[in-house]
């Protein structure tokens, strides 16, 4: 026996727009309501008054090396649980933990414990690992350790990774010799390709798009500036391939990776390929001060990470539900295009927008109540809250 769930006095997002309407639950899935009148002929068995708030999908993660002070790549896989349940307070049901360039051992020990699985009173959901690396260029090493990065020539991708069961995205530089080979081999095998931490040219870049890459890493972030000879990377927001789809790209609105003007360019030239990610690090969640990333120091200041002593910045410590409110002050975008750049937009780069990122009937009933300033409330998973505000938990049930 299946219970139906009613969420009445709400707002959702639904197909690019905020709507105001009720949202059905039934057995972990977003319900038609209609069917469940009409053809089942049934009564909601719980009814839920939203007190006005806005229902957003859950919000989807592809980018963050780790959190509270657990760092995915140098913890080899330690206190995954720790994250995904913490997570759950940003707003975040399912995230990608990212491992940054490392040595082919810590592959082999790292990647069998990032198994796929699903969002849980738990925490979020993992959705495939997304490997930064090594195959980068030693020009954009970024926070990289450079004695880490490899070639492509002569290599054999189990020799890295071990097993690509539990790989997610894999971030590579396109003018590396037999990128071409390789990008096509990992889309073959459902892995996504993003194109990263790269001196890539423009024409260079799009032949990795035709070869099958499909997002972009850190946009404006360890890459050549744009050029108006040679626009590099970041001409490719604005190229469509045969099928018109668009060019994914994730980029950091964390006030300090990218310029709001930048945001602004980016989000006017290709919106609905715009993916926020928090690039994040194990210190977020942490106070400022010093901690590490593996064994080199990195300095949380101003809510911004550096490698220590520098000016150089090494990722973010900033969450992903702020990343989109800052995205909003910046661009003076809808509400609605902003969601939908941690919800839809990374589910598609995925291929699983059928059942993540969206509130469409048959969707997993995966969402976050948000207040009026935008601030999570409330993280359901299944349709079960898995976390609350205690002062704001944005609704009441009715008995």
């Amino acid at each position: 026996m299946t219970t139906v769930t009613k969420y009445f006095n709400c707002n959702i997002l639904k197909d690019g727009k905020i709507l105001t309407e009720d949202l059905w639950v039934e057995d972990g899935q977003i319900a038609d309501p209609e069917i469940i009148f009409y053809d089942k002929k049934k009564n909601p068995d719980i009814e839920i008054d939203c007190l006005g708030s806005l229902i957003t999908p859950g919000f989807l993660d592809l980018q963050i090396n780790g959190a509270f002070g657990i760092d995915f790549t140098h913890h080899s896989g330690e206190g995954l649980e720790i994250v995904k349940k913490e997570l759950l307070q940003y707003g975040v049901t399912g995230f990608c933990p990212t491992i940054v360039s490392t040595t082919a051992s810590n592959y082999h020990k790292i990647l069998p414990k990032f198994k796929r699985c699903h969002g849980s009173e738990h925490g979020a959901a993992i959705l495939g690992a997304h490997v930064e690396g090594p195959f980068i260029s030693s020009q954009k090493p970024g926070a990289h350790n450079t004695s880490n990065l490899k070639t492509l020539r002569n290599f054999n991708l189990t020799d890295t990774y071990g097993s690509l069961e539990n790989i997610g995205i894999v971030t590579l530089a396109p003018e590396l010799e037999g990128s071409t080979d390789i990008i096509k081999l990992l889309s073959d095998n459902g892995i996504v390709v993003s194109l990263g931490h790269t001196s890539s040219d423009m024409e260079t870049s799009i032949q990795a798009i035709k070869s099958g890459a499909t997002f972009i890493t850190h946009l404006f972030n360890a890459m050549l500036p744009f050029h108006h000879r040679e626009p590099g990377l970041i001409g490719l927001i604005t190229y469509l391939p045969y099928d018109e789809k668009p060019i994914y790209f994730g980029i950091i609105a964390d006030g300090g990776h990218t310029h709001p003007t930048a945001l602004q360019i980016a989000h006017k030239v290709n919106p609905k390929g715009l993916v926020l990610v928090t690039d994040a690090l194990s210190a977020l969640g942490l106070p400022d001060g010093i901690h590490y990333l593996g064994d080199k120091p990195i300095e949380v200041k101003n809510s911004k990470a550096y490698i220590a002593n520098t000016n150089t910045l090494c990722g973010s410590v900033t969450s992903l539900d702020e990343c989109m409110r800052y995205f909003i002050k910046s661009t003076n975008c809808s509400v609605a295009e902003a969601i939908e750049t941690i919800t839809l937009h990374p589910a598609q780069v995925l291929g699983i927008q059928n059942s993540k990122g969206t509130l469409n009937y048959g969707a997993d009933a995966d969402f976050v109540f948000l207040g009026s300033k935008l601030n999570v409330q409330s993280t359901w998973i299944n349709g079960q809250c898995v976390f609350q505000h205690n002062s704001e938990p944005g609704y009441v049930v009715k008995t």
